[in-house]
């Protein structure tokens, strides 16, 4: 009686034991279904919504745009602000609007007020007239020198003031789509809806990469700009002294003439 009874029981518990042992083997299958998701930049990129995809290339595109702009735009005004400076200085030293020399592609405004005292005939008899004439030339001149330098730069204030609101519309998108997808699974589990937020913030992210860049180099190139404007400025007042001191020189030659 005894050993038949141990030997039950022992045929009786060898099935009790079992389930116990293999419990933790199959919570693992379930343990492996908590991260679904690629966290990576680029997953996130590929498990995007299509919209979300799209707000995040076009901003992507928006910052590669600010760089090129930077680079080209950066050579640009080196090359007009040097060509200014020589022109100025030659101004500056020369005795005369004709005696001038500089370089040609830089000759704008001594050629316009060359051709000025060339259509108005020295116009001794009408100094004042003549020195308005030539001004006149010149700011027109000056202003399209300032379009011209500042050609390029509204697309950085363009995306600096549009990418943030870009981004945000991809997270709002994004985001709308988590909670979709969460009503769906009827689950709250963070494991669950955090990759899909992730995935919409990763475009406000970009919209800030995109934006901040293009805000302080926009605002570089304007004091550039500004600086190549006053550059401008400063070569028109040097041939409008030119064009006075000629005149003034005709006068006196004249007056003498006249004396004798």
């Amino acid at each position: 009686m005894t050993t038949a009874d141990n030997t039950a029981s022992g045929d009786a518990g060898e099935p009790a034991t079992a389930p116990a042992m293999e419990a933790p083997a199959a919570a693992s299958p379930a343990g492996a279904d908590t991260l679904p998701h690629d966290l990576t930049p680029l997953g996130m990129f590929r498990q995007a919504d299509w919209v979300v995809k799209a707000v995040m290339i076009g901003l992507l595109v928006a910052s590669l745009i600010t760089w090129i702009v930077l680079v080209a735009k950066s050579r640009e005004l080196a090359l007009l602000t040097r060509r200014q400076k020589r022109a100025l200085v030659a101004l500056s030293q020369a005795p005369s609007l004709e005696a001038a020399e500089i370089e040609p592609r830089a000759d704008a405004f001594l050629a316009a007020a060359r051709e000025e005292w060339r259509l108005s005939g020295g116009a001794l008899d009408d100094r004042d007239g003549l020195k308005e004439r030539v001004a006149a030339s010149l700011e027109r001149l000056a202003a399209a020198s300032g379009r011209r330098a500042s050609r390029g730069t509204g697309v950085l204030a363009t995306i600096g003031a549009t990418a943030p609101f870009v981004g945000l519309f991809g997270t709002v998108w994004g985001i709308m789509n988590s909670f979709i997808g969460i009503s769906q699974a009827n689950t709250t589990n963070l494991a669950v809806v955090a990759p899909g937020i992730a995935e919409a913030l990763l475009a406000t992210a970009l919209g800030l990469v995109a934006a901040i860049p293009a805000v302080v180099i926009y605002n570089h190139f304007a004091r550039r700009i500004q600086a190549y404007r006053a550059l401008v400025g400063d070569t028109s007042a040097a041939v409008l002294r030119l064009v006075s001191r000629d005149l003034s020189r005709q006068g006196r030659g004249l007056a003498a003439v006249a004396g004798g």
